[in-house]
């Protein structure tokens, strides 16, 4: 698997991320850890956690940090993993209320560095945004944890495109530290935004994407595969949930076109949709979610395909 260099930083991460937020709960230790070891031996290298994962299933709290660190201690791959996690997010039963505090952020750093067992952090990530509260509180809190060594570098994820601007330039302009990436929800299928309940979540749209060509930040974008939408497509198995937040003529005729590209590379349809990503004209590193090995090995076929302009186009075509 090819790596690249985030930008403004010194992290060399494979061109895939490993989301593990269902590891410890719905994927059992064992296969957690099978997953690991697969994604690490075909050269992968950046995994991706957060604080809340799991915390809505019963006895799920800190389930997916805690099998991450067991597994960072177990392999003896610390030093070869490059490792995120995600703070600052929202009490699940109040998702109204913000929790973007300094002594909030601290708080869930600390907890993220105990079930991860490590020193530092290797880029930390702000699960949300909390509009009310000045980008100025926000980032001297973050330098404050690089500073102390606790965080390396820091990313947010679900920030508009605005927010992002005004906190680097904020930074910029005070000798501290900016944002490095975002992490919004992107994929080649189009979402129907209505049909999303976390009216909290960002999607990169096509103003996203202009500010990320021209700053070449790094985009790492969950929900990269749309939840297997064209995979479950092509097989019959959409599940209605499915339906409501992807199903359209547009997407139906991206799978179609995507299957003719999977078709004349030889690779899965699943190789496509990841390639449209990792293909753009700025680093785009997507986080992959498989629960099973087989469904790492669908993620892993031809990852290290390159569309070309025109071929990145047509899939976009309307």
């Amino acid at each position: 698997m090819k790596s690249l260099t985030i930008p403004a930083t010194t992290l060399t991460v494979s061109h895939l991320c490993l989301g593990t937020g269902s590891f410890g709960s719905a994927v059992p230790r064992q296969d957690a850890f099978a997953l690991l070891d697969a994604f690490f031996e075909a050269g992968g290298n950046f995994v991706d956690t957060a604080r809340v994962y799991a915390d809505w299933l019963p006895g799920g709290q800190n389930a997916s940090e805690r099998t991450l660190g067991e597994w960072l201690q177990a392999s003896g791959l610390r030093d070869q993993a490059v490792v995120s996690t995600k703070g600052a997010h929202p009490d699940l039963k109040t998702m109204h209320i913000a929790r973007m505090s300094p002594e909030a952020i601290a708080h869930d750093v600390a907890a993220s560095r105990h079930y991860l067992q490590i020193e530092a952090i290797d880029l930390y990530w702000l699960h949300r945004d909390a509009l009310a509260v000045p980008v100025a509180e926000i980032m001297d809190a973050l330098n404050a944890h690089v500073q102390a060594g606790q965080i390396r570098y820091f990313g947010c994820s679900n920030w508009t495109v605005a927010r992002i601007q005004e906190a680097n330039a904020y930074a910029r302009s005070h000798g501290l530290s900016g944002f490095v990436a975002d992490q919004p929800l992107w994929s080649l299928a189009a979402p129907n935004a209505e049909a999303i309940g976390d009216k909290t979540l960002v999607l990169l749209d096509e103003a996203g994407v202009n500010f990320h060509r021209s700053s070449g930040m790094a985009v790492i974008p969950f929900t990269s595969q749309a939840k297997g939408y064209f995979t479950k497509l092509a097989s019959g198995t959409l599940k209605e949930s499915d339906r409501k937040q992807y199903d359209s003529p547009l997407n139906h005729e991206r799978a179609r076109r995507a299957q003719a590209l999977a078709e004349r590379y030889g690779v899965s349809i699943t190789a496509i949709a990841l390639s449209y990503l990792t293909s753009q004209p700025f680093p785009v590193i997507p986080v992959i979610g498989p629960k099973t090995l087989d469904q790492l090995r669908d993620c892993l076929d031809g990852i290290d395909l390159r569309l070309t302009p025109d071929e990145l186009a047509d899939l976009e075509a309307r």
